[in-house]
């Protein structure tokens, strides 16, 4: 696919190997600053079981209550984030989040009691706002007709880090404690936390110097082009509170991105605890869930985008439905299966619809409210890590099982799907979509 290189319009087309239009810049590195950051913010989770929770004499509550706290805490980050992007725009806040990671992935380290550790935890979970910087940038980047599958795949390529982590850190942990940068076998998680930290940095530095706001400019240099530039919307973010819309996809993107999040935190000890598997196959096993972003939540999206030119966007939203309804059904599946092979079998299947309805939800979220994009986009974000919360509490309450908890949770996925039926838009609404199209393929055909 060939990009549009009008570099004052949003891109009509994609090209992954365009490295020279703005748009594709951004493109590129926010998901690869997205990855980073999912990659850090869940790089306790394989490593738990085996030395962070050994080390620090950790009990299973405690285990639980870390990841709910350093979940919980990106719900706010989100909501900050999002209203920060409309604000100081997305440069700038990606900027400032990947050096705050930065600090607080390799602070992590110096962790010695029960305390300062939770405390930490609770910091790294900030970094998980990098979703919504992700999906904003995107979305003031590309047009109508592909936003949609640009916000999945940055997404999603972003979520990668979430799998990957899984499988890397145990080989990064072992491989600092070979090369002698860590005392014992108990330790070697904490100079493992530097690595991702320093990484973190370095894309800190090629988003200030590659990247811009939007396609014409920085917000800084051309004010005029900032969402809240506009007299008389001074609190659009109290304007996205009150659009029930906002809440209907708060709760789906807690069926699907909050689910993600829960069995990213728990799959590698269930695979562990079920199944009687060592950390570095667990972790491998677990890494297969968060490795279906590479290509399933790009579909979603892409299917999205496919729905909206027959349907409209109400077409978005009915794709958004049978997706979630599915992935119901997929959960209750994988939640029931004893043996190994066909249990790893039904969670990629699981998988493979959790993230294409999070492509979906995020291919209608930059249509609900335009002038106020980063709140809506913060507070569907949000909702991810509200279900996580609410998943991890259930199970550090109930006691249940996890195989029954992802019995339970399936039926709650298929509630939550049907209120879609609940998303409305106007005639305007749906016009507007399509003389915005319009107007930017006319001026790439006069390009």
């Amino acid at each position: 696919m060939k990009t549009v290189q009008l570099q004052n319009e949003k891109a009509t087309k994609i090209n992954l190997l365009d490295f020279k239009s703005v748009q594709m810049r951004t493109f590129h590195l926010s998901w690869i600053a997205f990855f980073l950051c999912f990659f850090g913010w869940f790089a306790h989770a394989p490593l738990m079981n085996s030395t962070i929770g050994p080390d620090l004499d950790l009990s299973k509550a405690q285990k639980i209550t870390a990841f709910i706290a350093s979940v919980g805490v990106t719900i706010f980050a989100r909501l900050f984030v999002g209203n920060w992007c409309d604000k100081i725009g997305p440069r700038k806040s990606y900027i400032y989040l990947l050096i705050f990671g930065s600090i607080v992935v390799a602070g992590s380290s110096l962790a010695t009691t029960w305390e300062t550790y939770l405390i930490s935890r609770m910091a790294i979970g900030v970094i998980g706002a990098a979703f919504v910087i992700t999906q904003y940038h995107t979305s003031v980047m590309f047009a109508p007709n592909v936003v949609g599958i640009a916000n999945a795949t940055t997404a999603g390529w972003g979520n990668l880090g979430g799998g990957v982590t899984q499988a890397v850190m145990p080989l990064i942990a072992a491989a600092m404690l070979a090369f002698g940068f860590a005392e014992s076998d108990l330790s070697k998680w904490r100079p493992a936390m530097f690595v991702p930290a320093v990484i973190m940095l370095i894309v800190a530095y090629l988003y200030w110097k590659y990247t811009t706001d939007c396609p014409k400019g920085n917000y800084e240099d051309l004010p005029k082009e900032r969402p809240q530039a506009a007299k008389g919307e001074s609190s659009l973010f109290m304007s996205a509170v009150k659009d029930k819309r906002v809440w209907i996809l708060f709760a789906m993107y807690a069926g699907c991105f909050g689910m993600e999040l829960f069995v990213n935190g728990r799959a590698a000890t269930y695979y562990q605890t079920r199944f009687s598997l060592s950390e570095t196959t667990a972790g491998i096993i677990a890494s297969l869930f968060g490795l279906m972003n590479l290509f399933a939540r790009s579909t979603g999206g892409w299917l999205g985008d496919k729905f909206s030119k027959k349907s409209g966007l109400q077409g978005r939203v009915k794709w958004l439905v049978i997706v979630m309804v599915i992935e119901g059904f997929a959960l209750l599946l994988f939640s029931r299966m004893d043996a190994l092979p066909i249990a790893v079998a039904t969670m990629i299947l699981f998988s493979l619809f959790v993230q294409m309805a999070e492509g979906a939800t995020y291919s209608v979220v930059p249509f609900i409210n335009k002038k106020s994009l980063g709140a809506v986009a913060g507070i569907v974000g949000a909702g991810g890590n509200v279900g996580a919360v609410c998943y991890a509490q259930f199970l550090l309450r109930s006691g249940s099982p996890l195989q029954d908890c992802f019995f339970y949770f399936g039926f709650v996925v298929l509630a939550i799907g049907l209120l879609g039926f609940g998303i409305k838009f106007s005639a305007e609404d749906e016009k507007a979509a399509v003389d915005e199209q319009n107007r930017l393929e006319a001026l790439a055909k006069a390009a």
